[in-house]
This record gives C-alpha cells, sequence and structure tokens, in this order.
C-alpha cells in the first residue's frame, strides 16, 4: 500500500470514529454540537450554537474538561465544562453553561448530586462561575471542596446568559431555578462524569446562590419530577428583590442593585430599562457589564444611588412592579426540608425579607430548620458552610429534621 491510500483509509478511519463518538452521545441522550467541532476551544465554547439542537431540559450540548479549582482542588475531583439546554424566564429554550465534578476514588453511580448556584459573580463575561473555577480564582472554592471531601459530586451552573456577547439574567428567580435543576440533569446525562439518575439530588447556594437553590426547590416537583430531591440548602436568600434593592440604594451594595436592574431587564423585553437612564446612567450601565465583576460591585459602584443614574426608580411603574412580583419567592413551597440561615447584620440582602419568606414556608408546612448568625453578608459567605454539610449528611443518613418554626 502506498502512502497516499493508507493516508486516504486513516482519514476514512477517523471520520467513522468521529461519527460512532457521535452516535453513541445521542444515544446517551446527549445532544452534540456540530460533528466537527463538539467542543470549540477557548471562549468560542460558550457561544450557543444556532439553531439550538432538538432535546430536553438537561440534554448536554457540548462539554469539555476542566480544572475543579486550584491543584488542592484538582486532587479532589475530576472536572468539565458542561453547556446544555434549559429554559429562560419566559419559558423559552436556550442554552445555559457550567461545571461538573466528581470526586476521585469513589464510585460516581452512588455519589449524591449537589446542585450548587453560586454566587454572585459579575455581569462580564469572564466573571462567569466556570470560568473562574477552571483559573482557580473561584471564591466559594472551599463550599465546593467540602462538598468534594464528602464524596458529593456537584452541578455547578453559570446561570443564563455568560458568552462573549454576555447578557445575564441576574437575579431573575424564574431563569435562575431551572438553570440550577437542569445542570443536575445535565451532570447525570454527561456520560464522563457516570452518575446515577436514581442518586439523592440537594439545591444548594448562598446570596444569589441561596436565591437559585430556592427557586429550583419551589419549580422542581413541576419541571422535573424525576429528579430525588431531598433537600434545598439555602442561606442569605434574597426573596424579596423590592424588599432587597431599596435598603442598597447610596450604600456599600449599591452595585448589586444596578446589576438586579440590567438582570431583569435582559430577562424581560417589557421592562425597557433604557428609558429610565439619564446620559450618565446610560454610559455606566452599558459600560457595567464589559469587565465587572464582584470585586467592582463593590468598590467602584459603593455609595451611588439611583439618582446618579435613573430619572426615577424602575419600581414605581407597572411592568417593573409585576415582573419582580412574579420574582417573589414563596408562592410555590418547596415539597422537600429546608435549611435556610441569614446573617443578622446583613448589610447586602435584608435579614427582614428572608425572615418572612421563612415564615411564609411554615405557614405552608415546610419542614424549615432555620438559623442566623451574628454576621454581614460578605462574612456569611463561608459561615454556614459546616452546618450546610452537617444538614446534607443527616438527610442522607435518613434522619428527618425536626423544624423550628416556632423558634
Amino acid at each position: 500500500m502506498n502512502g497516499s491510500s493508507l493516508a486516504a483509509r486513516c482519514r476514512r478511519l477517523a471520520a467513522l470514529a468521529v461519527g460512532a463518538v457521535l452516535v453513541g452521545a445521542s444515544l446517551n441522550g446527549v445532544a452534540s454540537a456540530a460533528p466537527d467541532d463538539p467542543a470549540p476551544a477557548g471562549d468560542a465554547f460558550y457561544v450557543p450554537p444556532s439553531p439550538l439542537p432538538e432535546g430536553k431540559p438537561g440534554d448536554v450540548i457540548r462539554w469539555r474538561p476542566s480544572k475543579a479549582g486550584p491543584p488542592a482542588a484538582r486532587s479532589l475531583a475530576d472536572a468539565w465544562q458542561v453547556m446544555y439546554l434549559s429554559t429562560d424566564a419566559l419559558g423559552k429554550r436556550n442554552a445555559v453553561t457550567g461545571s461538573v465534578l466528581v470526586p476521585k476514588g469513589a464510585d460516581p453511580a452512588k455519589a449524591p448530586v449537589i446542585g450548587f448556584g453560586p454566587g454572585t459573580s459579575g455581569p462580564a463575561f469572564r466573571c462567569a462561575p466556570s470560568k473562574f473555577l477552571d483559573q482557580g480564582a473561584f471564591y466559594e472554592q472551599s463550599a465546593v471542596n467540602g462538598m468534594l471531601k464528602a464524596g458529593y459530586a456537584v452541578a455547578m451552573t453559570d446561570y443564563e446568559g455568560y458568552k462573549p456577547e454576555v447578557k445575564t439574567t441576574y437575579m431573575t428567580g424564574k431563569a435562575m431555578g431551572p438553570a440550577l435543576i437542569d445542570g443536575v440533569r445535565a451532570a447525570q446525562r454527561l456520560p464522563a462524569a457516570k452518575l446515577n439518575a436514581e442518586s439523592p439530588v440537594f439545591f444548594r447556594g448562598y446570596s444569589q446562590g441561596g436565591g437559585a437553590a430556592m427557586w429550583a426547590g419551589q419549580l422542581q416537583a413541576e419541571y422535573a419530577p424525576e429528579l430525588k430531591l431531598t433537600a434545598v440548602v439555602a442561606g442569605g436568600v434574597p426573596s424579596d428583590l423590592t424588599k432587597v434593592a431599596l435598603p442598597l440604594n447610596g450604600r456599600r451594595g449599591f452595585g448589586f442593585l444596578a446589576y438586579a436592574l440590567i438582570g431583569l431587564d435582559n430577562a424581560y423585553a417589557d421592562l425597557k430599562l433604557d428609558q429610565y437612564f439619564t446620559e450618565a446612567g446610560r454610559k455606566a450601565f452599558t459600560d457595567m457589564p464589559k469587565d465587572t465583576c464582584t470585586l467592582e460591585i463593590l468598590t467602584e459602584w459603593a455609595g451611588k444611588r439611583t439618582a446618579d443614574y435613573l430619572t426615577k426608580s424602575p419600581f414605581l411603574d407597572a411592568p417593573w412592579l409585576a415582573r419582580v412580583a412574579e420574582n417573589k419567592l414563596g408562592s410555590l413551597p418547596p415539597k422537600v426540608p429546608v435549611f435556610q440561615y441569614h446573617g443578622t447584620k446583613d448589610d447586602i440582602v435584608a435579614y427582614g425579607q428572608a425572615s418572612e419568606l421563612r415564615t411564609a414556608y411554615c405557614a405552608a408546612k415546610v419542614n424549615v430548620t432555620w438559623k442566623t448568625y451574628e454576621v454581614d453578608h460578605i462574612t456569611g459567605v463561608g459561615r454556614g458552610n459546616a452546618d450546610a454539610l452537617a444538614y446534607i449528611a443527616a438527610r442522607l443518613a435518613g434522619e428527618n429534621p425536626t423544624p423550628n418554626c416556632e423558634a
């Protein structure tokens, strides 16, 4: 056989191998990207295919190996970045990215799966939690490591909109909940992860992630009844966006208010945030998604006021009031036990509105364990980690929690 015919035969064999991989992915319930580019390199990975592939919410579009964090975390788990099908706040199909982490040295088929909602990462594309995790710069790494050390697989969503032409829907519960739920489905359908769809599932998060976990808990029974949801663990929960937003005006956390306005506007075309801007406001809010992550939200936007950027508060107008009401927690109580915690000195996510959510869940007969810590919001990021892990372990051990609604 001469060199040219040998090369031709090799090319044919390679093509057959690629086809076999793609067919195998399809048979495993995985929606694949274009055959010649199943996992684009670099930032192209985050660009959804157009049109989106056929499939169900949670079906994997593409995946690639990634890092579980800094070196210490990499020794704990194998990790992949994934893009999967989900639904937005209006119930329309979209594509969401995230990360899947599976502990090393354990049987993945026996690993419980924690759907983990990250806290606020920021509106810029570079802030995507999966990017920060891969770079070893994820600020909730200790929470992730704790779950991995306990033998739990972690399905961490980026939420909607992290792509080069970034358009995140920050603080929109009806988008965050499906993104987190479908992140768990994607983890269970990712062939490389080898997880079990019958394993216990938990939703967990703090701050934005706490809101996402609660929304996932509220929506799961109807949206994903096949998941074996066992409990919801949520701290620093932004339950009522109006009551969270108003105290931030002129305070350290004003940037979170500004970002929430952008997020809601991205989720709902009828809100038309642009009509409220002053000239300075239009520039500032247009610039915010270009390079702003959590650090810049806390430093560059601290102490600002809506009057610096807006002609009036959008929350006074009917379209905004309606959309905010749609994204208020409490109307669909979770059907599983809930561990909710909050800092009594929280200066970013108001304590009172979180306490009201606990009261609403208790009135609806949810099995709620409520705990408070004398800390502010930022300190609270890690304060509840040990109690969260203990609560999850107790549920896995078959212990039924005793609610403390009367406390």
